[in-house]
């Protein structure tokens, strides 16, 4: 709650509690167990777990669910808020009790223009639709009903609460007394035993009312008045109403207290009057007498003539039906629940709004619902899937000109637009999730960028060059170093420690550990895969009968060094041709090759067995496919056909198994 309302809640929970104790100790008739709620010890222990909150902050419970409340003014008495509240993934905004008129000390609630709209608005229907006459009528009602009771002598009785409405009709009342001088003789008194700490109050948090009172805070106290006097205590039997007085009494309803008694002493006197300033409740005196009964029972339960004159002028803190109307369409809620209110008033809300948005499409209605006490209302909210672009990502589409991004920037004129691609990192918690770049992440996440690196020993008993030419035909462009290893070198392998760089993702070092090779990669979908990946080969490198043939020497002293690099070429280059002899050979059923070196050429002929018409039949189709380099696959594909279809086709499929057995590009 909000420090204004924690100073109330002391001061009315301990005036009940003092209210109690006197009402035992006098002899009443009250049972310890039901009428006195709770002890001074707990009515403390309940003010420290009190949580403080001010108007725009926003309180993180830090929940799985994601429990957020943000406060509101509610503008209905000092220090009362609204709050727009965040769980699951979903918004309610609760009013309580609000006013949408600034009055004289109090600034009018506020519509949350900060967030989007709620999916479940819970709000007062006090007044139904009812609707108030304005301010500056009401306010010459009220003064101008009090100066006719006191002009003729009578005595004006204001039923109010201690703490809210009281404060404003104060200072409306003390103004016009100053205005008016010939009224000046007249007395006015606030009678409560909380008058002047609820007036401390007010005066220690005028911070938070509105300019008009903030302004007058630098000349003089507001709440200091001229022409009010503060009666502590006051004892009805002996307070002396001789002459004209207007005197402010608690309780609002006259239900009981120093109201009820000084109407029951004045109620029978026409001179009189009583002034009801404020919501009354069904079942109590105050809303009794406004209906101008002829008699009314006391508090000793004997009836008496209602002879003094009873008005009724509204300075309730609570909206009408046009304010409520308005604030409801601005909210604009996808559900609405009324509540605080009598079921007819209400029912009056509930049908005028439908009426309203019956004019909208049906998928743009909100629910209304108007639940009694302790009747649970349920509402089924399909899944929202959204996430907030923040940071660097929601300065510039991810595909714009990198200059034009920064002329954008430099010139503050860059913003998303629907249809751009945003690339980043999709985080979400607690029912809420937004997409920011990796440099942002610990700008509006508490998370942190980082990496897991992984390493695998593999068994590799083969040579080094045996392991080099089975990752070259499976990958290209493979970076290779070399340093002096440490350890006791194989005779035939004296090549030291040899690292293969894959790409930026992996590599992989043989000769650091006898027997063992080592796969080194930083984790990620396309490093875990190539990893598995080299995990295969190696274990294939060193039990292949392939890799025995291409590997093997005549003279096993002979240092890797002096091989014929040709010769490997060559020999790879064959095996990429008779890849190709045997594709032709499975889509037409006579082809002749001929091989020359890193040359090979193939004749496709075609006859009625293939399938070929009268006028095909007989065509010969001449495939050149020359290798530059076999062991990146780089060849030069040349077909000779009269028939252009057919050569498309042959060209077509020897293409595909050249590029199908060369190595994989890393780039």
């Amino acid at each position: 709650m909000t420090h204004p309302t924690k100073a109330v809640i002391r001061l009315l929970l301990g005036d009940y509690l003092r209210l109690m104790t006197m009402k035992k100790g006098a002899g009443g008739e009250l049972s310890e167990d039901d009428d006195v709620l709770y002890t001074e010890a707990e009515l403390q222990s309940c003010v420290d777990k009190i949580e403080l909150i001010d108007y725009h902050q926003t309180i993180d419970l830090n929940l799985p669910s994601g429990l957020k409340f943000h406060a509101l003014n509610a503008g209905h008495v000092l220090g009362a808020a609204m709050f727009f509240i965040e769980i699951g993934g979903r918004s309610v905004l609760y009013t309580g009790d609000y006013s949408m008129e600034e009055d004289r000390h109090l600034m009018a609630a506020e519509l949350p223009r900060y967030h989007t709209s709620p999916d479940v608005l819970i709000v007062e229907s006090t007044y139904g639709v009812q609707v108030h006459a304005s301010r500056a009528e009401r306010e010459a009602r009220f003064t101008g009903t009090i100066e006719r009771i006191v002009s003729g002598g009578g005595r004006c009785l204001i039923p109010v609460f201690a703490l809210g409405r009281a404060q404003e009709l104060l200072l409306i009342l003390d103004e016009y007394w100053k205005d008016h001088p010939h009224l000046q003789s007249v007395p006015i008194y606030y009678a409560s035993k909380m008058a002047s700490r609820a007036l401390r109050v007010y005066q220690t948090y005028a911070n938070m009312m509105n300019a008009r009172i903030r302004s007058q805070m630098d000349l003089g106290n507001p709440f200091s008045f001229s022409h009010i006097r503060n009666l502590k205590s006051i004892d009805v039997n002996t307070f002396d109403d001789r002459g004209p007085s207007v005197v402010f009494a608690s309780p609002g309803m006259l239900q009981s207290g120093v109201s009820r008694q000084l109407f029951d002493r004045w109620a029978s006197d026409p001179k009189n009057g009583c002034l009801i300033a404020g919501y009354a409740v069904e079942h109590t005196l105050a809303k009794e007498i406004m209906s101008q009964p002829k008699e009314v029972v006391t508090m000793e339960g004997r009836r008496q003539p209602l002879n003094c004159l009873v008005d009724y002028v509204s300075f309730s803190a609570h909206v009408d039906f046009v304010q409520n109307r308005d604030f409801i369409t601005s909210v604009n809620p996808r559900n609405i629940i009324l509540v605080h209110g009598a079921k007819e008033e209400m029912g009056r809300l509930k049908g005028a709004l439908m009426l309203q948005y019956n004019k909208l499409p049906e998928n743009k209605r909100p629910t209304i619902a108007m639940p009694p006490n302790e009747v649970e209302v349920k509402l089924i909210f399909t899944r929202r899937r959204s996430a907030k672009v923040m940071g660097k990502l929601a300065e510039a589409p991810a595909d714009d000109n990198d200059d034009q991004v920064e002329e954008n920037r430099a010139n503050a004129v860059v913003e998303l637009r629907e249809g751009d691609a945003v690339r980043g990192i999709l985080v979400t918690q607690q029912n809420s999730s937004k997409i920011v770049a990796p440099e942002d992440l610990s700008t509006y996440t508490p998370l942190r960028v980082g990496s897991v690196s992984s390493r695998l020993h593999v068994p590799f008993v083969g040579k080094i060059e045996t392991l080099r030419m089975f990752l070259g035909e499976m990958f290209r462009d493979i970076e290779e170093t070399q340093e002096e290893s440490e350890v006791e070198a194989d005779e035939n392998d004296d090549e030291g420690i040899v690292t293969f760089n894959i790409g930026s993702q992996v590599k992989v070092i043989a000769g650091k550990t006898k027997g063992v090779a080592t796969v080194e990669w930083d984790c990620s979908p396309v490093g875990d895969v190539i990893a598995d990946s080299l995990v295969a080969l190696i274990m294939h490198a060193q039990s292949s009968a392939a890799s025995i043939r291409l590997t093997g020497r005549p003279c096993r002293h002979r240092s890797k060094k002096a091989r014929d690099a040709g010769t490997e070429n060559q020999a790879t280059a064959e095996e990429h041709l008779r890849a190709v002899h045997q594709a032709l050979s499975d889509q037409f059923l006579s082809v002749e090759a001929t091989y020359e070196a890193m040359k090979g050429t193939f004749e496709v002929k075609l006859d009625a067995n293939d399938g070929a018409s009268d006028e095909n039949e007989g065509l010969v189709c001449t495939t050149t496919v020359e290798f530059v380099n076999s062991l990146d696959g780089t060849a030069k594909v040349t077909v000779e056909c009269e028939d252009e279809k057919l050569a498309a086709n042959v060209r077509g499929c020897v293409q595909n198994v050249v590029a199908a057995s060369a190595p994989i590009a890393m780039d």
